[in-house]
């Protein structure tokens, strides 16, 4: 299948699509309260993508810049990319959706960083991520991977 993924604008359409997601009850991966803290006008920067089947959002990710300053995985430090609340809807599952919305994230040619949640560690891994040593301060009890392009390698501290 051909998807296209979409930057998402933030408005309250987008936040009507955003809730078809909280009603299948996951709401730890709800965007709602980050769309509702953006919505300014329809033009403004969204960090928000996904990917529509006919006028329906089916699935979504929010995809940060951090800037090299405030890089503390990559080696060398540069630019990358924090990828936030992948989310598919439970019928389209399994369909290459979220494998879409991850490729396109590395093409942007950045460093990925992200947090897996329950159960979707297997679909990191396949995407290419690996786990990061663990750093007390700088993880804070969550468990990263990130995905390293070419030249590209872990921080050694």
């Amino acid at each position: 299948m051909n998807y296209k993924v979409e930057k998402l604008k933030v408005n309250y359409k987008t936040l009507e699509e955003f809730k078809k997601f909280k009603e299948y009850g996951l709401q730890e991966l709800s965007m709602l309260e980050d769309l509702e803290a953006n919505i300014i006008e329809n033009d403004s920067e969204s960090p928000f993508y996904g990917i529509y089947f006919g006028d329906k959002l089916v699935a979504r990710m929010s995809l940060y810049q951090i800037e090299a300053r405030f890089d503390r995985y990559f080696e060398p430090a540069q630019d990358y990319l924090e990828l936030w609340k992948l989310e598919v809807l439970p019928d389209y599952q399994n369909k290459g959706y979220g494998q879409k919305l991850v490729e396109f994230a590395k093409g942007f040619g950045l460093p990925i960083k992200t947090n897996p949640r329950v159960k979707s560690k297997g679909f990191w891994e396949k995407m290419g991520f690996e786990p990061v040593n663990y750093d007390m301060e700088r993880d804070l009890g969550e468990n990263p991977l990130a995905w390293f392009p070419a030249g590209v390698k872990e921080q050694t501290h």
